[in-house]
């Protein structure tokens, strides 16, 4: 580890595993580290299912759970939007040569205590109990109007102005509050409602995203690594490695050690290694980051599908 790095890269979550791939693509010599024995840092998909088990200090899984070998666990599952930019990020790069990826079968929501499929085609929107017959004709109505906007040619806007809330939109098509709501978190996939107040611009954009997404594949908009997330950031490791990155797993990081206040190293033990840059996810400067919020997360492996 004496030898001399453009980069130090600590942690192999997405974002510093596509930064490591990009740096190795532009010919920066790499030296990529992770204190787990496992590629993703929080993103991570855990296999084999004891393993799983052991970080969260639980018992061994029970036989009936089949061979540890044959699960991969997301710790944050997220989908792929099929047109979205990661998407096009790994094409562009030539990731995709090391995914396979599965179309998600379906997508739900949960309204009036019932779990309703959020409908993929014509036919499923007719037979859909989300909306009524009238709120149906608005809904299409709308989407038609979202389809057929150019932010660039005026007469798309057909009297609505795209730069006003979205929720003055939403008005003017006379859509309802459970709409409303479908669109806004099925959709576009907002959080919360404070989007309502926010340029209909945005809202569009992502409508149109989901739109086009959808029609990439017909039964839902999004993708999933066959093997889980944890796939994402191996296939930008392996791009790296490719062009000569070096990986190290299960290397506890001791110190970033600077001179004159500047980064120039990072030890490992009684090993440094020199560098003129270090990235890394906040967990690795604790020191350094301040603590905005918590987000709390349950996974949930069940012996039945939901709906």
């Amino acid at each position: 580890m004496d030898e001399q790095y453009d980069a130090v890269i600590l942690g192999t979550g997405l974002k510093e595993c596509v930064l490591a791939g990009l740096m190795g693509v532009a010919g920066k010599k790499i030296l990529h580290m992770d204190r787990n024995k496992y590629y993703g840092g929080e993103s991570a998909s855990i296999t084999p299912l004891e393993e799983f088990y052991t970080k969260f200090n639980m018992p061994k899984p029970s036989a009936n759970m089949g061979r540890g070998r044959d699960w991969n666990v997301d710790l944050i599952p997220k989908f792929l939007m099929a047109n979205g930019l990661l998407v096009k990020l790994l094409i562009h790069t030539g990731v995709t040569r090391y995914l396979e990826f599965k179309s998600v079968e379906g997508s739900y929501v949960f309204k009036d205590n019932k779990i309703h499929k959020v409908p993929a085609d014509e036919k499923e929107a007719l037979a859909s109990g989300l909306m009524g017959l009238f709120e149906k004709r608005r809904f299409r109505n709308f989407l038609l109007w979202v389809q057929d906007f150019d932010e660039n040619d005026p007469k798309t806007f057909k009297d609505k102005n795209p730069h006003e809330p979205i929720s003055e939109t939403y008005k003017k098509f006379g859509l309802d509050k459970g709409t409303i709501d479908f669109i806004g978190h099925a959709m576009a996939l907002y959080l919360n409602d404070d989007y309502l107040a926010q340029p209909a611009l945005e809202t569009i954009k992502r409508i149109r995203l989901y739109s086009e997404s959808l029609i990439r594949y017909g039964k839902s908009p999004y993708l999933y690594p066959l093997y889980g997330l944890g796939e994402l950031p191996q296939g930008f490791a392996r791009l790296s490695a490719i062009y000569g990155g070096t990986y190290m797993l299960d290397k506890p990081v001791d110190e970033i050690v600077y001179e004159d206040g500047k980064v120039v190293g990072v030890r490992s033990g009684d090993e440094t290694v020199k560098c003129k840059l270090v990235i890394c996810d906040p967990s690795y400067v604790p020191d350094k980051v301040k603590k905005v919020g918590q987000v709390i997360r349950a996974i949930c492996i069940l012996n039945h599908p939901i709906a």
